[in-house]
């Protein structure tokens, strides 16, 4: 027989994971600066008291979604007993489709969570969820026993970015039989061999020259990697380049417009090599390949790039906000359309799902904090975004 007080666990079980979905579908639609817990209340259909009873504030409910998520990343692996299956990565590539349709925030939460975390739950988050994508290695070397436990922990992590980026896009956006699309990119991810990457060539050809007020932004863009927005105050800034927190708002008028500039300068950095790709051949391919490059030298050399898809939704309520993201926009399709002059058999709608995908492989990679870098690094991600993308 049940007892009272294992009936009342229960249901305060339920409500903190009712409360949890509703936070995490609200900070993955508005951002978590933009979400309240007045709101999170309403979307759970409880008053704001009753969110309070469960959770200490409005950080604390993100932490436990974020567990939450890799909750379900372990429950998922687990239940596909990849060690006892016959084809272990393709048994691998069915449970992260299936989890990532159940529950797309599963894969896709921790992206942008970090910088509203602590050091510590953020060392937990990535803990676990290395964890989990150790297993994931595990699977695919028992099936490619020709890679060693590096790449097939590369080989790992682009599943998470391929399922993390497509599902959500693809279920509110596109009519697409999103498990075989998946499916699919998986199978050609998982045939790659990491060290057959060529090294990265240097890009050449752009003087950026540096100004007082580009000291700032990249002493800015370093902290904000490191700290977060929210943990990154204006007198650090100044300090980082030594000046005052006062003499920095001489430059700009605001921290949110030094985070503005920084997303505009990342953005006019990434036309500019768009430009020279473009000028260096009329080949759909070969105009791909060098975004690629580009793309990835950008983001691994700097941090503003990163910064700016972490933090972007900071600027989401700001009124000069609209061109940064329409410049972003317009990079995109840069490579949808050149996508789909080299692979014409595609649909608009799977030719964006692959090139998101892509993008998306590098730029979670940055996102994942590595305790030593790899020199390696920026070629393989470059080779296995070009393999997802078939140039």
């Amino acid at each position: 027989m049940t007892s009272t007080s294992g009936v009342r666990r229960a249901r305060s079980n339920d409500r903190r994971r009712q409360l949890i979905d509703a936070a995490t579908l609200l900070f993955a639609d508005r951002g978590y600066p933009h979400v309240s817990v007045a709101d999170i209340a309403r979307q759970a259909g409880v008053s704001a008291p009753t969110v309070y009873r469960h959770f200490e504030d409005k950080q604390a409910l993100l932490y436990d979604a974020v567990r939450a998520s890799v909750d379900d990343m372990e429950t998922a692996t687990a239940s596909a007993h990849l060690d006892r299956a016959d084809d272990p990565a393709e048994a691998l590539a069915l449970a992260a489709v299936r989890l990532s349709i159940s529950n797309p925030q599963s894969t896709s939460l921790w992206r942008w969570s970090g910088q509203h975390l602590s050091v510590e739950q953020n060392r937990d988050v990535v803990r676990r969820t290395r964890d989990v994508l150790r297993q994931w290695a595990s699977a695919i070397g028992s099936t490619r026993p020709d890679l060693t436990e590096r790449e097939t922990m590369y080989l790992a992590g682009a599943v998470l970015s391929v399922v993390g980026s497509v599902v959500g896009r693809a279920v509110r956006t596109v009519p697409l039989n999103v498990e075989a699309e998946l499916l699919a990119l998986l199978r050609r991810i998982l045939q790659l061999t990491p060290s057959d990457a060529e090294p990265l060539a240097q890009p050449v050809g752009i003087d950026t020259p540096s100004t007082r007020r580009d000291e700032i932004l990249d002493a800015a863009a370093e902290l904000i990697s490191r700290n977060g927005f929210a943990g990154t105050g204006v007198d650090e800034i100044g300090a980082a380049v030594g000046i005052t927190g006062p003499s920095v708002y001489k430059h700009f008028p605001s921290k949110n417009a030094i985070l503005m500039a920084i997303g505009q300068r990342s953005a006019t950095q990434l036309d500019a090599w768009a430009m020279v790709a473009y000028a260096a051949s009329p080949s759909p391919e070969v105009r791909l390949r060098s975004l690629v490059d580009t793309y990835v030298h950008v983001i691994t050399s700097s941090p503003d790039l990163i910064v700016a898809l972490t933090s972007g939704n900071v600027l989401s309520g700001d009124p000069h906000a609209g061109e940064l993201v329409a410049s972003q926009r317009r990079y995109v399709a840069r490579w949808i359309q050149l996508l789909t002059e080299y692979a014409p058999e595609r649909s608009v709608e799977s030719t964006g799902l692959v090139v998101h995908a892509a993008l998306a492989i590098v730029n979670d990679a940055e996102r994942l904090p590595r305790s030593t870098a790899r020199p390696e690094f920026a070629a393989r991600m470059a080779y296995l975004m070009k393999g997802l993308l078939g140039v």
